[in-house]
């Protein structure tokens, strides 16, 4: 099954120097039946993109809780991991995906690791879209909860389309960060 995968840079990093990866609480985004069934219209690419999506807007709930994370850390250590604020997410080809309908249309769990040769591509945000990204940052929780104005600034982060990359990439645009 081919999955979106939620991540981070920092997890893009421990991907490459660990060569394996544990999606958070194993989730990922996946064409599931019941996303299928949720669009009237659609082919695999217009589905895929859909997942794509859902797992672009979990990376950027990721961000928020490494930033969150990062504040206390910071204050204890004084320095910051210096990585930009971009959205990332790893395709992948996988067995034992498990569908999870229950918690969304697109969302699967995951059976165990990721390992590098797993993944297919990664998509990531350009340095343009940093801006847009950190203001969503701060207000995802509340866009969560129907607040329009952070909707709208989740939806400017949206917007940014990811660039893809392929996996032989990672190790150096990583380094070049």
């Amino acid at each position: 099954m081919r999955v979106y995968i939620p991540a981070t840079l920092a997890m893009l990093q421990r991907l490459v120097a660990d060569q394996s990866m544990h999606a958070l609480s194993g989730t990922a985004f996946a064409v599931t039946p019941t996303l299928r069934e949720s669009y009237a219209e659609g082919d695999d690419d217009e589905l895929a993109e859909v997942a794509l999506r859902e797992a672009a807007l979990a990376s950027l709930r990721l961000l928020a809780a490494e930033e969150a994370d990062d504040g206390q850390e910071r204050s204890d250590r004084g320095s910051d991991d210096g990585l930009p604020l971009r959205r990332a997410v790893l395709v992948a080809d996988v067995e034992g995906a498990t569908i999870r309908p229950d918690l969304d249309d697109a969302v699967v769990r995951l059976a165990g690791p990721i390992g590098v040769g797993d993944v297919v591509a990664a998509y990531l945000d350009n340095a343009a879209a940093e801006p847009a990204v950190r203001a969503a940052i701060a207000v995802v929780d509340l866009a969560d909860f129907g607040d329009e104005d952070a909707e709208l600034t989740v939806g400017d982060a949206q917007d940014h389309d990811l660039a893809w990359y392929a996996t032989q990439e990672l190790p150096f645009l990583l380094e070049l960060l």
